[in-house]
Order: C-alpha cells, then structure tokens, then sequence
C-alpha cells in the first residue's frame, strides 16, 4: 500500500515527541503543567446558560459558515477593536478553530504554480506546526524564516532575495507571536503589506493572542491594511475564543478577509467544512459581545508577567514579553533543559526545537524552552521558580 510523499518528513507532532523524551521518567515533584497553552483561567459564566437556552440546536445541521447573528457580531467585534468595516455576509467565516482555518485557507487560495514555477510559503520560524503542514498538503516550498533576538523575535522580509519573494504565494505570520510574544507593529505590518503588493502574494496574519497583552493592544493587520488603503483581497485575518475567552474546548474561531479570498475559503469548507454547533454558536456570539470577562483574564496575565520579570529579574536569559502568554527562556540545550526540569522539579516544558526546523543544519529552537503562563498564579509562580533554580 503507498501512502502520500508529501507529509513523509513530518515529525512527529510536538508533544507526542515530549510525552516519548519523558515516558519512563517519574517527576521529581508535584506536576506542574507548563508545556501547552491551554488556558486555565475562569471561562466566561454564561456559558452554561447558552448552551443550556439553546440545547435544541444539538439536533440541528448548524450553518457551514456561521450563524447570520455571530457572523454579525464579529464583525462588529473588528470595528470596535480595529475600527474596520466588515461585512458580515461576505468577510467573515466562523470556524471550528482557527487552526481548520489557517489550514483550510491555505488550501482554498495557494496556487498550484507562480510564474511557471513552484510556488513558496513564507513561515516563521519557530512556529505554530499547522502552517507547515498546510504548506505540504498544496506541494509549496515552505521556506523557514528564523526569528531570532537580532531581529526582534519577528522574520527579517528585507533580507530575502528578489526570486523568493517573487515566488512565494502565502505568508504566515502570528502577531503576538507564539512561542516568543512578539508584537508586529503597524510600521512592520505596512512593510509586509507593501512588499506582499509588489511581489503578489497573501499574508495570513495568525492574531488569536491579540487580547493578552500587558498595556497597549497590538495593531491588526485590518487596520494596518485598511489604513493603507490596501487591497482587501491581500490579507486574511484569523482570530480565536481559546486564549481570548480561556475557551480552548469550544473550537470557536473566524477568519476575515476580502469577499473574493474568503468565497473561495467558503467554496471548499462547503464541502470539507466541520461547522460549529448551534449551541456553540450562541456561546460564540455572546463571547464576541462581551469584553469584561476579556478584561478580567487580561488583569490576571498582566500580573503573571510582573511575577515571572521578578522571578527572572538579572537572568540574561530571559525574555520579557510583549504579549501572549509564553515565555520563550534561553537554556543551553532545550531538550536537555525539559528533561532536567521534568525529573528534578515535576515542571512540565516544551522543547524550543519541537516548535521549529533546522535551517542549513541550525534549528533556532535549539537553546529554547517554551514555557507557558497558563496554570493558576500560584503554581506558575512556583514553577518558574523551579525553572530558575533548575536551569540557571
């Protein structure tokens, strides 16, 4: 039986590669959880009641694309959050989380060839896995681009050649970025549109930690392209409930972008789509109209950065950042590092070199953790103190 050369060379995913570096290994103290971001502050507590109004719906084939009603309601979430008009009918499509969207989207608009030749896909590296894997499902070259401190913990466009850029169909980029919490700023963002103009390619802007950020929200790339006056049809945005709503289990996302780019998203999620259950939905619309819940999730994690810069405070290792809700920490040997820390001190990390590819022999994850702020303050205080007196 033969199987698809295209994903041959795909590792194995991240934390089944963690779960095979620490099986056989008992923790050397209570298990603190600190290796996937999986959010565990309060869930808004309307939830149970939406979906209890709204049980009936469960018997029901939910709309493809959304709900006329949240399709409406993120559209009114982008006008107050980046003052963009949205059309609700023709911009925006509900996803059943925004990685089936990141992946989808890519399937839907990558064309096969670009000036007669195969096309590339720009990913940052480290990165969130899917973009790759969507990279090799269109046979695109993807091509790795390391984010290291020197350039702000973002990829450096400026630095690839004329033929690159001219062949390359879809960028990704994550703003504020997993794992490092980097922020694209609108100068940033404008050059990526710029270059995206004149070399004829999309961007796809990963923005699902846009709320969790310590005092100024991160610019969208809506704005940043709206402001421009740029064309609609060169961007789509993609946004989610789970780090915004700490609702990670709902799998309640959208994109949005030009109604051309997002019809064709809309053509073949009508045949291959997995649409969000009515009551999910009505969960989903309340969620988007409500920004208090944001706020108190948001205070919390404001006050878990302040712990971990005490914590880390003279460590030339560490990295305070902007946003998010990880922390990308320097060690000498990443899987080394998360090994240590497991069987001395029961705290759970993430290989950096899980998260990225090697490029000419070097993998930028090598000499990185990610850690992630998401268990109960206490207990991440405690665990990054056992990461500093473990690891440094």
């Amino acid at each position: 039986m033969q199987f698809p050369q295209r994903f041959s060379d795909l590792p194995d995913y991240a934390f089944a590669r963690l779960s095979t570096l620490l099986d056989g290994h008992s923790p050397g103290g209570p298990e603190i959880a600190m290796s996937i971001g999986e959010p565990k502050h309060d869930a808004p507590g309307f939830v149970s009641e939406e979906i209890a109004n709204n049980i009936a719906g469960f018997a029901k084939y939910p709309p493809n694309d959304g709900s006329p009603e949240l399709r409406a309601q993120i559209s009114m979430w982008l006008h107050r959050r980046y003052g963009v008009q949205i059309d609700p009918q023709t911009q925006v499509v509900a996803l059943n989380g925004t990685r089936e969207g990141l992946f989808n989207a890519c399937v839907a608009l990558c064309p096969q060839r670009k000036n007669g030749k195969p096309v590339n896909v720009l990913i940052p590296n480290p990165f969130y896995q899917v973009y790759a894997v969507a990279a090799a499902a269109v046979d695109a070259n993807p091509v790795f681009l390391n984010c290291p401190p020197e350039t702000g913990f973002l990829p450096d466009f400026d630095a690839l050649s004329q033929e690159t850029l001219d062949q390359t169909a879809i960028v990704y980029l994550c703003s504020p970025s997993n794992p490092q919490g980097a922020v694209a700023d609108k100068a940033y963002w404008s050059r990526l549109i710029n270059l995206a103009m004149q070399h004829d390619f999309l961007i796809f802007a990963d923005e699902c930690y846009s709320e969790i950020y310590r005092d100024i929200a991160p610019p969208g790339i809506l704005e940043v392209n709206h402001a421009l006056n740029g064309d609609p049809e060169r961007v789509v945005a993609f946004h989610s409930l789970s780090k915004r709503s700490n609702l990670p289990g709902l799998r309640s996302g959208f994109l949005a972008g030009g109604p051309k780019a997002v019809n064709k998203i809309k053509q073949l999620r009508s045949y291959a789509g997995a649409p969000l259950p009515l009551p999910l939905q009505h969960v989903a619309v309340r969620a988007w109209a409500d920004e208090h819940h944001v706020a108190q999730s948001r205070a919390v994690y404001i006050e878990k950065y302040n712990i971990a810069d005490r914590v880390f405070d003279g460590c030339n290792a560490y990295n305070s950042p902007k946003a998010g809700f990880f922390l990308w920490l320097r060690v000498t040997n990443g899987i080394e590092a998360a090994l240590k820390l497991w069987v001395e001190t029961g705290v759970k990390v993430l290989p950096g070199a899980f998260l990225s590819r090697s490029v000419t022999g070097v993998n930028p994850g090598d000499n990185y953790i990610r850690v992630a702020l998401v268990a109960p303050t206490q207990e991440m205080q405690r665990g990054l103190q056992s990461i500093r007196d473990c690891v440094y």
